[in-house]
């Protein structure tokens, strides 16, 4: 057998697994995982949601799951912190960091990690956890819920309205290791948040990094989501986030995709009550020799549902960027209202884009349209800004930094959209 259809980063993992001594229910979710994760494999571009993504180098990285020792230092990553966020969950190759988080005491919002929680609110938890993001048939799921030691926690109580931003911020600390951040969002009936899911490493060496967040939006409850990767060009990044919508309640995203060698994200929004409606923005930003992938899923299982869905690649270099967005409408969600745009931007001629974007409708009264376009900068464009004075090349970069900067407009953190605004305009910058 070839590398690719015997891993030996999944046998590693699967035989270095330790079976719970316990019969707990999270035990028993971990077991569960396992098994699921023992019966599926790493998958190939032979698979239709990948193929366009070779993830082959993955799989012959005999990475190990992270031990908790690693030493850090707060200047390390105090840069990182913002400054409108006041609740903070700080953690190390996946590991729950206290003495750098900060949780304020009037939040409003019940906010740790797995373990501290457990003890007071362990029946809801047990409700969600593991239960939303699919991990029978996604082996990377699989592997996250198997070796799930720690996780972000934070339940939203009904009508409250948590009015600072609540920032993740995972840290990758290690190297040749395999770290498994985890996040649970329970978003109760009326209430509002903003969540920060950040990803920043300290060290140039290579890792692997396997996320899984889900997130649960009861009725009328509102969540802006959003999601920074940044980390470094020998990374791996694999990124899974399952969102579940009640009657009337909203969710709007923001991803952004700035590192690793070769990343995937995928987001699955099902809008599962009448009436929910979400938003899901993405940037990639690439160059060299970077692979990033972006997946979504909107599900739209009610009537009167709404999604808008606008995402965009600059690649340079010979980077690879690829989007694939699926919206589903079901046969009973009658009076859908979704709109999907791909936008792409190629800065050289070996840079690649593969776009795909799925409609599916088996109601016959809605309102849906996507598009997608791929090309080089426009060149009436740039005629018109070196008409107004600007050089060639100053026309070139201002055009790139506004295609991303219209997603980066629409993160609601101020101190956030600041240092990605910086990182896009140093990296759309063409001496």
């Amino acid at each position: 057998m070839s590398a690719a259809t015997s891993p030996s980063y999944l046998d590693h993992l699967v035989q270095s697994w330790q079976k719970p001594s316990t019969s707990s229910w999270l035990d028993q979710l971990r077991a569960n995982a396992m098994d699921s994760a023992g019966a599926l494999r790493i998958p190939t571009t032979q698979d239709e949601e990948w193929r366009f993504t070779d993830i082959s180098p993955l799989s012959q990285l005999p990475y190990p799951v992270a031990p908790t020792t690693f030493k850090i230092q707060l200047s390390d990553i105090k840069h990182y912190y913002l400054e409108e966020a006041s609740c903070r969950l700080v953690f190390v190759d996946g590991q729950f960091v206290p003495e750098f988080s900060h949780i304020a005491h009037d939040a409003g919002a019940i906010i740790g990690n797995l373990s501290s929680l457990l003890p007071t609110h362990g029946d809801t938890i047990a409700r969600y956890l593991g239960q939303l993001a699919e991990f029978k048939t996604d082996v990377f799921t699989a592997l996250n819920t198997a070796f799930l030691r720690d996780s972000a926690c934070i339940i939203i109580p009904m009508n409250k309205s948590v009015t600072t931003p609540i920032h993740l911020l995972f840290i990758s600390r290690q190297t040749e290791v395999t770290s498994y951040p985890r996040c649970l969002l329970i978003a109760e009936a009326g209430s509002h948040a903003t969540i920060i899911e950040d990803y920043i490493t300290t060290e140039a060496a290579s890792y692997v990094t396997n996320s899984v967040v889900e997130m649960n939006l009861a009725d009328s409850a509102h969540i802006n989501h959003t999601r920074v990767q940044r980390d470094n060009q020998q990374a791996f990044h694999i990124g899974n986030c399952t969102v579940s919508l009640a009657h009337a309640s909203q969710y709007h995203s923001v991803s952004i995709t700035l590192g690793a060698s070769i990343s995937r994200y995928n987001l699955n929004v099902i809008l599962s009550g009448e009436g929910a409606e979400c938003a899901t923005d993405g940037l990639i930003l690439i160059s060299e020799r970077q692979l990033a992938d972006t997946h979504t899923f909107i599900d739209h299982a009610k009537p009167h549902g709404k999604s808008r869905q606008l995402h965009k690649c600059i690649v340079d270099g010979m980077a690879h960027g690829v989007f694939n967005g699926k919206i589903i409408v079901r046969p009973h969600a009658q009076l859908t209202d979704s709109a999907q745009l791909s936008r792409n931007l190629l800065l050289t001629n070996k840079a690649r884009i593969d776009t795909k974007p799925q409609l599916e409708i088996f109601a016959d009264d809605v309102k849906c349209a996507h598009g997608a376009t791929v090309g080089q900068l426009d060149k009436e464009e740039i005629f018109y800004l070196k008409s107004r004075g600007l050089s060639d090349l100053a026309a070139r970069n201002l055009l790139t930094y506004a295609f991303g900067g219209e997603v980066i407009d629409r993160i609601p953190i101020s101190s956030l959209k600041r240092q990605l605004e910086e990182v896009v305009l140093a990296r759309t910058q063409i001496s």
